[in-house]
C-alpha cells in the first residue's frame, strides 16, 4: 500500500519514538522527533532504568522492519529465574521449553542504537527542544526554552506522543471532552544499582539467568550485561519499617543488604554507593482513552498505557502498538481516522489487560516465588502442561512467548487460576501432586 506522504512530527526520541520514526520513515514519510532531553548518545545514562527484557512481540516489531538481528547482538538471552531464597542454595526456574528465553538488554545501549538507525534512514532528531503546548486539530506543536519564553510554532500533517507515561501530549488531549484518564501510583518504588564483573570481565553469577531475591514486601532482581557487570534493581516500599524512607545511613544501608542479600555481601560497597547515588523512582499504572484526536495526533507506548515493570512487558508492549499500526497503514492506507480507530480499538482492551497482569506479577515475583504451595502448583501445571501442550499453555508463556493478544491470556490465565484453587484443595496434594487421579481431575475442569 502507497501512502501519500505525510509531514510528521514524533513527540519522544525514546524507545518507541525512534522505533515509530523508522517504521514511518520506510512508508516514505518526512519524519521529526523532539525531545527535550539532551541525545542521550553525548551522556552517561542517568541511573533510572530497569534492564530491558526484550519478549516475542518486541522481536517480532523489529523483524517487521529488518532490524532484528543487528539489536540481538546487543543482547543476552535469559531462558531461567534464578532463585536467591534466604536460607536455601540458588535453585533455577526454566521459563519456558527449551529455546524459548528472554533477552536481557540496557535501555541505555539500545535506545542509542535505534536512534542511530533512525537517522540512518533519515529521520531528523531535534534534541533539548521542549513541547510546551499543541494544537490538535491543526497539528501544530510550540516549542521553547521554557514555558514563559518565546515559543516556535511548528505545523506538521499529523503528530504522535510517544513522550511517556507523563505525555505532553496526552496532557492536552486530557482537556477535551469526554477523554478518559486515570493513573496509579504503587507505594513501592526502585532504585537502580549495579554489581560488576569479576577481575577477568566474567558475570559473578549465572549470565543465562534472570536473578531474583524474593523478601515479601520487597525484592532485588539482576540482569546481565555484556561487558560482564549486572543492572540490579532494588524495589521497595517509600514508607514503613523496611522502605527507602528508613534507610537514612550508609550504615543503616550496609546492615540492611547484610541482612536480606547475603549473597552479595562482596559487592556492598558498591551497592551502598548506588543507593546514594542513584534517585529513587516511582511506577504507575496510567489509562486512557481515547488514544487518538481525528486523523491528526495518535499516542503510542507509555503515553497511551504505562504499566508496572512487572511482566518486562511495557517496551514489548509499545513495540506490539507500532507492529499493529503498521498492519493498519498497510490495509488502510491513506484513511488515517480510520486507522487510528481500529488501532485503539485493538489495542486498549489489550493494554489494560498487560496493566493488570503487571500488577499480578509483582505480587508474584516479591512474595509468591519463595512459597511453597504456589510452587507447588506451579509444579502441578508443567507437569499437566508437559503432558498436555495443546490443553494447558501458562500465562507466562502466553505473554511472553506468543504474539496472542494479552487480553486472551488473562482470560485463560483467570480461567486456569480457576481449576488449579480446586486441585490444591485436593487432601494430601503434596505426595500425589504427579498421579493420575490429579491429571484426570484437571482434564474434567477443563
Amino acid at each position: 500500500m502507497i501512502q501519500n506522504q505525510k509531514n510528521i512530527a514524533i513527540i519522544g526520541s525514546g524507545l518507541v519514538g525512534s522505533l515509530l520514526a523508522i517504521y514511518l520513515k520506510r512508508l516514505g514519510h518526512t519524519i521529526t522527533v523532539f525531545d527535550r532531553r539532551p541525545d542521550i548518545r553525548n551522556i552517561t545514562f542517568s541511573g533510572r532504568s530497569i534492564n530491558l527484557a526484550m519478549s516475542n512481540r518486541g522481536w517480532r516489531a523489529l523483524k517487521e522492519v529488518g532490524i532484528a538481528d543487528e539489536i540481538r547482538n546487543l543482547a543476552i538471552p535469559l531462558d531461567k529465574r534464578a532463585m536467591h531464597v534466604i536460607g536455601e542454595p540458588m535453585y533455577f526456574q526454566k521459563y519456558g521449553k527449551d529455546g524459548e528465553a528472554i533477552w536481557s538488554i540496557s535501555r541505555g545501549i539500545l535506545n542509542k542504537r535505534m536512534i542511530d538507525l533512525a537517522e540512518e534512514a533519515g529521520v531528523t532528531f531535534r534534541f533539548e527542544e521542549k513541547v510546551w503546548d499543541v494544537n490538535l486539530p491543526e497539528a501544530k506543536i510550540y516549542t521553547g526554552q521554557s514555558e514563559k519564553s518565546e515559543w516556535k510554532e511548528y505545523k506538521y500533517d499529523m503528530i504522535f506522543g510517544c513522550d511517556g507515561a507523563f505525555s505532553r501530549v496526552r496532557h492536552k488531549m486530557q482537556r477535551r471532552s469526554r477523554f478518559d484518564y486515570s493513573q496509579d501510583f504503587i507505594d513501592v518504588g526502585y532504585k537502580e544499582l549495579s554489581i560488576p564483573p569479576n577481575d577477568d570481565g566474567t558475570h559473578k553469577f549465572d549470565s543465562n539467568s534472570f536473578h531474583i531475591w524474593p523478601r515479601g514486601k520487597f525484592m532485588l532482581i539482576a540482569m546481565p550485561n555484556l561487558d560482564g557487570s549486572f543492572t540490579c534493581t532494588l524495589f521497595l516500599p517509600f514508607e514503613g519499617e523496611v522502605s527507602f524512607e528508613s534507610l537514612k545511613t550508609k550504615e543503616e544501608a550496609k546492615a540492611f543488604f547484610k541482612e536480606y542479600f547475603p549473597n552479595v555481601r562482596k559487592e556492598i560497597e558498591n551497592l551502598t554507593g548506588d543507593f546514594f547515588k542513584n534517585p529513587t523512582s516511582a511506577m504507575v499504572t496510567m489509562k486512557c482513552y481515547p488514544w487518538s484526536y481525528w486523523d491528526k495526533v495518535a499516542l503510542v507506548g507509555d503515553s497511551a498505557h504505562a504499566v508496572v515493570p512487572f511482566y518486562g512487558q511495557g517496551m514489548n508492549a509499545g513495540f506490539e502498538d507500532i507492529y499493529i499500526l503498521n498492519k493498519l497503514i498497510h490495509k488502510y492506507g491513506d484513511d488515517w481516522g480510520r486507522i487510528f480507530q481500529e488501532y485503539q480499538e485493538d489495542r486498549k482492551p489489550n493494554a489494560d489487560a498487560i496493566a493488570e497482569l503487571s500488577y499480578r506479577n509483582f505480587v508474584e515475583m516479591s512474595s509468591k516465588t519463595a512459597d511453597p504451595k504456589f510452587l507447588l502448583q506451579k509444579k502441578i501445571e508443567k507437569h499437566f502442561a508437559a503432558k498436555h501442550p495443546d490443553k494447558w499453555i501458562p500465562v507466562y508463556s502466553r505473554v511472553t512467548f506468543s504474539e496472542r493478544p494479552y487480553a486472551e491470556a488473562l482470560a485463560v490465565g483467570d480461567a486456569q487460576e480457576k481449576v488449579m484453587k480446586e486441585i490444591m484443595q485436593i487432601p494430601n496434594i503434596e505426595n500425589k501432586w504427579d498421579s493420575v487421579e490429579v491429571e484426570q481431575k484437571i482434564l474434567e475442569l477443563l
